[in-house]
């Protein structure tokens, strides 16, 4: 099997500050980590090639310095790192950066090998659309799986695949042709700890770094903002909360006593909550 996990390289969330005047995000001197959405799609994908053979190779689109990123991923147990990277995708918006990956995964099918599945996270922390997944998908006519808590089965022979999904109403099981496109959901799997061996291989490796040539993108309007519709007028951090929050006295206080007492409170606080509750157990 040939697995594509296509992975971002984003600012440490927690540490990013808003510009007081232009309102914009400060990266200078924020560090970056792997998307950590993505993790789960990459540990995933291993899984699948520890149990069916062979190779995982991981993909992402970003300026040069996004190649730490790769090789973190490299560490983890991958096989193969490719970088996408051209001043041709600056300010690539989430239609733009889908076409730009479903050009490059093509050119890593035709490098490397057909991929059998496509791996993404679910959303990145820093864009919150989880638009990426399925707009490969589409351009590359892909079964696309979202939301996916668990990898049932699969059977490469088939060329089947079993999985189950999370929705609204609960969760779904889902079984579809391969190749297909997965987004994984968070706490799904634990990222494994890198071996030695695989540190040291990810030191030595060379990571193929592609430009809008080299991946085959021959429609450059397509890409960065001349391929972006979408438009941001204005970032800025939320206010901070003034209120505080409530403290509760325990003292000689019976856990029946203080759910009341809690429940009498948020009641309190939003009296319309307790209509809903009434009118929907129908009291």
């Amino acid at each position: 099997m040939h697995i594509v996990v296509c992975i971002k390289q984003v600012p440490d969330s927690a540490q990013i500050r808003v510009h007081p005047v232009t309102n914009t995000i400060m990266r200078q001197g924020v560090p970056t980590i792997i998307n950590p959405y993505d993790l789960f799609a990459l540990e995933e994908a291993l899984r699948l090639r520890d149990t069916h053979g062979g190779e995982v190779t991981v993909l992402t689109m970003g300026p040069p310095m996004a190649e730490d990123a790769l090789r973190k991923a490299l560490t983890y147990g991958a096989d193969r790192a490719v970088l996408l990277t051209d001043r041709f995708f600056a300010g690539s918006d989430t239609l733009a950066t889908s076409f730009a990956l479903s050009q490059a995964i093509v050119r890593v099918g035709q490098a490397f090998g057909t991929p059998d599945i496509v791996f993404t996270g679910k959303q990145t922390i820093d864009g919150d659309t989880a638009q990426v997944g399925p707009g490969i998908a589409k351009r590359l006519d892909l079964l696309q799986l979202t939301y996916v808590a668990k990898i049932a089965s699969v059977d490469p022979l088939a060329r089947e695949i079993a999985v189950e999904r999370r929705s609204e109403g609960g969760t779904q099981m889902l079984k579809s042709r391969l190749p297909c496109l997965i987004t994984m959901l968070e706490g799904t799997n634990e990222i494994r700890r890198g071996s030695l061996a695989d540190a040291l291989r990810a030191a030595r490796s060379q990571v193929v770094k592609w430009s809008a040539a080299d991946a085959g993108i021959e429609d450059l309007t397509k890409c960065g903002l001349r391929g972006s519709p979408t438009v941001v007028k204005r970032v800025f951090a939320p206010p901070s909360r003034a209120e505080k929050a409530m403290q509760i006295d325990t003292t000689d206080k019976t856990l029946r006593d203080l759910a009341n007492e809690l429940a009498a409170t948020i009641l309190t606080r939003q009296p319309a909550l307790e209509h809903e509750l009434t009118f929907r157990d129908g009291v």
